[in-house]
């Protein structure tokens, strides 16, 4: 057997796979019906237990091409149904062979449909996954769980870059960032350099790039105070795109304030819809917290709201330059992808400016 308990003392009775002990986290719920493997490896789940709400999980195993960072971030899984004999062409290995190796603790066969009402009604909390029921200790420590997963954690150790010659070059602060954001920019001729959460803007600039994006990432926007004054120093003097963690710290940069979500909004057919042209995307998300609309009408405008909670999903600023969106366009459905069309063009523009 293996257990489940929240912080509030709600236990789940299971049964125990991948590796075997205990892990403390946050626990939220992804609502999407595939990627497994992606959410795993996505730095932005740093410190969470993650409940898969669609209930037959591992049923086409895992292989290395699916991985979004070389680390899985996770600190455990829950699901309803574990599948332990996958078939696929791609497969190379059982999910559950293949969290042992990695040293992630999982847990099946409990209700999750009445663990994601549980979390829809009280919001996230913290948890333990065991393999017996938690000593008394464990309880109390967990009453005062608090996550520090932050972005030094999930990022890179040094720099690295793909340079095409002539091409719009970029910038990339990496703040755990995932390996389809770098395909999907190589898709539309976009050379970048990826930069460690630690540069300074100065160190940027010197590098001389035709434009800045800010990546996705774990932890509170707010908790990141030196990146926050970093991009300040950027803002209005080259294009810059930020994207979920990104467009927070973006926001927080211009003055804008953001807020905790009750349980946030994890999955790969979240509806958003696109002011700008009335279209509504069903889009790949990772977020706990959102850019309050109130904050940000001095200078700019909402370009993208969530259609389920109206919270903000895409803010486009008054000078020109800087855009963002909370969802990721580079996962999960590929409708969102026209917005690596529209920054590689605002690149080639602001390149030709300057020449």
């Amino acid at each position: 057997m293996a257990y489940l308990t929240l912080s509030d003392g709600t236990e789940y009775e299971g049964i125990g796979f991948g590796y075997e002990g205990d892990a403390v986290g946050e626990v939220v719920f992804n609502t999407g019906m595939t990627g497994y493997q992606e959410l795993l490896t996505d730095p932005a789940y740093l410190g969470q237990i993650v409940n898969m709400t669609y209930p037959l999980i591992g049923n086409y195993g895992v292989n290395h091409a699916d991985t979004e960072s070389d680390v899985i971030a996770v600190r455990g899984l829950v699901v309803r149904d574990y599948c332990a004999v996958p078939s696929n062409w791609q497969c190379e290995d059982t999910l559950d062979s293949y969290l042992k190796q990695n040293k992630i603790v999982a847990i099946h066969a409990i209700d999750t449909r009445a663990l994601t009402r549980k979390l829809r009604n009280c919001g996230t909390m913290a948890g333990i996954i065991t393999q017996e029921r938690p000593t008394k200790e464990q309880l109390e420590t967990l009453k005062s769980y608090k996550s520090e997963a932050n972005v030094m954690q999930a990022t890179c150790k040094e720099a690295y870059e793909l340079i095409a010659e002539g091409e719009p070059r970029v910038a990339i602060l990496d703040y755990g960032l995932k390996r389809n954001l770098l395909a999907s920019l190589r898709y539309v001729g976009i050379s970048y350099r990826v930069f460690p959460a630690s540069t300074t803007a100065e160190e940027i600039m010197e590098w001389n790039p035709d434009g800045v994006i800010l990546t996705n990432g774990p932890g509170d926007p707010k908790a990141n105070e030196f990146q926050i004054n970093e991009i300040k120093k950027m803002i209005g003097k080259l294009p810059i795109w930020g994207i979920c963690l990104g467009h927070e710290l973006l926001a927080l940069a211009y003055g804008a304030d953001t807020q905790k979500l009750k349980y946030g909004h994890r999955g790969s057919n979240h509806p958003v819809r696109d002011l700008m042209t009335g279209k509504m995307y069903i889009t790949g998300q990772n977020h706990g917290y959102a850019v309050v609309e109130e904050s940000v009408k001095d200078f700019a405008k909402v370009s993208h709201i969530n259609w389920n909670d109206r919270t903000v999903e895409g803010l486009v600023y008054n000078d020109g330059l800087s855009f963002s969106v909370q969802f990721h366009p580079e996962a999960g459905p590929r409708g969102t992808g026209y917005l690596f069309e529209r920054f590689a063009e605002m690149l080639r523009s602001y390149k030709g400016g300057k020449n």
